[in-house]
């Protein structure tokens, strides 16, 4: 199992075998997603990772024009889900990909 998808099951207290609901539509997600991609510059930290189905990844992972919104998404996913996370690195991420 990848890294960044150890981080994400243990932060949301999943358990592999659990059916891990798509972070914007709650279908079944298979793909843990780095928002902001390895390539540029994005890391393997809750903050940037959130579960989506395949097709959700195909249309909007790694698209610039949907940066802020998955951010959006996924920062209310966090907090409905009281994990703790890092605001200061996320508005930073935000800015970044705001203009």
């Amino acid at each position: 199992m990848q890294k960044h998808t150890k981080i994400y099951l243990k932060a949301f207290r999943y358990d592999i075998s659990d059916f891990i609901p798509s972070e914007i539509s709650g279908n079944k997600a298979v793909d843990i997603h780095h928002i902001i991609g390895r390539g540029k510059g994005g890391e393997d930290r809750i903050e940037n990772l959130m579960a989506l189905t395949r097709g959700e990844h195909i249309k909007r992972g790694d698209k610039k024009e949907f940066m802020i919104i998955l951010f959006d998404i996924h920062e209310e996913k966090l907090i409905s889900n009281n994990i703790p996370y890092d605001t200061d690195y996320m508005d930073n991420l935000r800015r970044k990909y705001e203009n």
